[in-house]
């Protein structure tokens, strides 16, 4: 017989926005392309440390141990979610809506009850399609440690929860502090339940997503055209020097950096760390004199990766 017991997680609650007209129009075709994306919510749930609690017909309930972790699942669910809808037309999009809460929930065997889960649920019920809404107190974990903007929505109403709960909207793809700048979107200051419909916001915020998604692709394809070319011009005009190394080693570090830049599951210091060894290596064996001079930066920087370690915020 199971015991229950009590626990502070984060909880993540998501579902298909229109289900029942999708399920309307095409069964099969939307039952197919639901497994897709709950396929792809289980990994990246998984790769960022969670667990799926519990899955029900267009809905989904996964916890995690870090508040950070599971914000980061929600960006990377939205945006290889707005992926899979790339190639399906308007009506056919599946499209999540996400709330994320920290709370304290009763847990009996591997289900999980409460208001914190109840809070989840309403959290996720007025994000827009495409959009993720969280509360004040996921907010407060993660307002300083990732890079993503937040628009505060007001106070969403929430049975037995007197006063109400804060709530804020978070804006993928857009740096922190940047939030001002959509003030006059459908989202109200007054609270979720005085907004209208999320239409024009859903437009909004699935454009920044593919936008997002096409401009790396684009600066990626840029980066692979100039090292081809570089490597072209050199062995069509050789001079026994093999010169488009140097060219090669700095687009490979831009293209190292920027996935640095713009990835939401790394430890940004330790990654800078490491993007400097790769750097200072690469230096070395590029213009090899036959000493391995890189051996001391090396320690020193593997130094400093340890204290990083060792110092950097403990997870919640």
């Amino acid at each position: 017989m199971s015991r229950t017991r009590r626990k502070l997680t984060t909880i993540f609650c998501a579902d298909v926005q229109d289900y029942s007209r999708l399920m309307g129009s095409d069964e099969e075709g939307t039952l197919a392309a639901l497994k897709s994306s709950r396929d792809a919510m289980a990994r990246l749930i998984e790769a960022h440390e969670g667990r799926v609690v519990n899955t029900w017909g267009d809905g989904l309930i996964a916890e995690f141990p870090s508040v950070v972790e599971a914000v980061r699942a929600a960006i990377d669910v939205q945006n290889e979610l707005a992926g899979l809808n790339a190639g399906r037309r308007g009506d056919a999009r599946m499209d999540y809506r996400i709330g994320l809460n920290l709370g304290d929930v009763i847990a009996d065997g591997d289900d999980i009850y409460g208001d914190g889960v109840n809070i989840a649920a309403r959290l996720q019920a007025s994000a827009p399609a495409g959009g993720i809404v969280i509360s004040s107190t996921v907010y407060d974990q993660v307002r300083n440690k990732l890079a993503v903007g937040f628009e505060f929505l007001g106070a969403l109403t929430v049975k037995n929860i007197e006063g109400g709960v804060p709530s804020y909207a978070v804006q993928i793809g857009t740096a922190e502090g940047t939030a001002s700048q959509t003030r006059g979107s459908g989202w109200g200051r007054k609270g979720l339940s005085d907004r209208g419909s999320p239409a024009a916001d859903t437009g909004a915020g699935q454009a920044r997503i593919v936008e997002r998604v096409a401009r790396g692709h684009r600066i990626s394809g840029v980066l692979a055209i100039a090292a081809v070319a570089v490597v072209a011009i050199n062995l069509l005009s050789w001079e026994g020097t093999f010169w488009a190394r140097w060219p090669l080693f700095a687009l490979a570090l831009i293209a190292v950096l920027r996935c640095l830049w713009t990835s939401t599951r790394l430890d940004r210091g330790l990654a800078l760390l490491g993007a400097a060894g790769f750097a200072v290596l690469a230096i070395n064996l590029l213009s090899w004199e036959g000493r391995f001079w890189a051996v001391w930066p090396l320690l020193g920087i593997a130094v400093a990766a340890g204290i990083r370690w060792l110092t950097r915020r403990p997870r919640r």
